[in-house]
Order: structure tokens, then C-alpha cells, then sequence
């Protein structure tokens, strides 16, 4: 996805803006992200009497992203009162980091600019799993960390050594980029327990379905089923 109408993002974060909370500062914030799927998602800052729980406007786009189904962030306008470019604050970008990674365009007065000119060096989920012992989610190869959050993931019951197992393969899918060819960006090895399976999925993308040895699909993602798969995955 190239192409960016960073007018209409303004346009979308400016509305938000409009409706932000802020009688403390009298510094109202709107932001408009663009998500990997197409869809725009929205947020306002939200003051609190304890200052320190202050939610930013970058706070209320990462919230909606994943209410609304997840995925990842490709493009960001953030403004101020007078509907012109905002930098983000040190911790939204962090939270944008997490959640579009190196690549995802913050609008800036000049031109747009990449998390990694943002955010040099940072910190990520890569640093967690480097820690020698200490694994909170399946390795995500490095190769495949900008692929995060996007994509599908299939869970499947197989055979090995005459014994059903479970395994999975990660696959690409048709909107993620434009005229990108679909297929697997990577297949899982197996386990006797399909949670595990399901664990791994979940490392790489929100959206996990399982097929099970009838060929009756499920729903094992984050949030909501979605209306083509109504029914939600039940171990055992």
C-alpha cells in the first residue's frame, strides 16, 4: 500500500479532534491512521484531573485498531487545534512502533516520516525474545517481523507417525498489499496440544482459524468471531 491520502487522514483527525477531551490543557488532539486492510481508524486525547492518567490521541488509534479487528498501522496524521501536523509524544511512539513498526509514515510539516527516523533504536518485542530462556510469545523470525499483525493463521490437525498432531502455516493475505502475490510466509512445526498451535498463530497475527479433521472451520483469533466464521473455537 503506497499510495496515501494524507488530506483525507487530516480531514479524519481533525474531526476527532473536535471531539477530544481536554479542559485542563486547552490542547485538543485528533489523530487518523490508516490500517493495512484499508480502513481508517480514529482518536482523541482524553485528560484526566490525574494528569498522569492522560490518554493521547495516538492512545485512542491503537485502541480502535484492535476493537476493530487489528491488523497493523501504515500511515498516521496527528493534529492540533488548528488542524495542522502534531508530532507524537516519546510513549505514542512507542505504542506506534508496536503497532505499524519501522515502516509506518507519521505526517510531519515537511513530509511524511518513517517510525525508524522517529524512533532510532528502539525497543520491541524482538528484545524480549532475545532474552536467553525468557520467551513471552513464540520467536517471530526477523525476516517476517514487519508481516506482525497481518496475514492469516490456519491451524490444522496432520499425521505424524501414524499419531494426529496439530500444526499451522502462516499465509498472506490478498488485501495486505497491494498486487502482492498471496501465499505462506512461514509453516509451523507441530504439537499434540492445538493450543499450542494456536499460541504460535497468535504471536503473528490476530486472525487464527482452525480447521478441524472434518474440514468444520473456527474462529481462534482476537476478538470477536467475524460474521464468515460465526463460531468460536472451543478446546476439547
Amino acid at each position: 500500500m503506497t499510495d496515501i491520502d494524507w488530506a483525507r487522514l487530516r480531514a479524519a483527525a481533525t474531526e476527532a479532534m473536535r471531539h477530544a477531551y481536554a479542559p485542563y490543557s486547552t490542547f485538543p488532539v485528533g489523530a487518523a491512521a490508516l490500517v493495512d486492510d484499508g480502513r481508517v481508524v480514529v482518536g482523541c486525547n482524553v485528560e484526566n484531573a490525574a494528569y498522569g492518567v492522560t490518554l493521547c490521541a495516538e492512545c485512542g488509534v491503537v485502541s480502535s485498531l484492535h476493537a476493530t479487528g487489528g491488523g497493523r498501522l501504515v500511515a498516521l496524521s496527528c493534529v492540533d487545534a488548528t488542524g495542522e501536523p502534531l508530532m507524537p509524544c516519546g510513549r505514542c511512539r512507542q505504542l506506534l512502533w508496536e503497532n505499524g513498526g519501522p515502516e509506518c509514515l507519521i505526517e510531519s510539516k515537511t513530509r511524511p516520516l518513517r517510525m525508524a527516523e522517529l524512533l532510532p533504536h528502539a525497543f520491541g518485542v524482538e528484545d524480549l525474545e532475545a532474552v536467553t530462556g525468557e520467551t513471552p510469545v513464540p520467536v517471530v523470525p526477523e525476516r517476517l517481523a514487519a508481516w506482525r499483525g497481518r496475514g492469516t493463521v490456519f491451524v490444522h490437525p496432520d499425521m505424524s507417525a501414524g499419531q494426529q498432531v496439530w500444526t499451522a502455516y502462516w499465509e498472506r493475505s490478498a488485501g495486505d498489499d497491494a498486487g502482492a502475490e498471496t501465499g505462506v510466509l512461514e509453516e509451523a512445526p507441530s504439537w499434540d496440544d492445538p493450543a499450542e498451535a494456536i499460541t504460535w498463530g497468535l504471536a503473528r497475527t490476530p486472525r487464527v482459524v482452525v480447521v478441524d479433521a472434518t474440514g468444520t472451520i473456527f474462529w481462534a483469533g482476537e476478538g470477536e468471531p467475524p460474521a464468515e466464521i460465526p463460531v468460536r473455537w472451543a478446546a476439547g
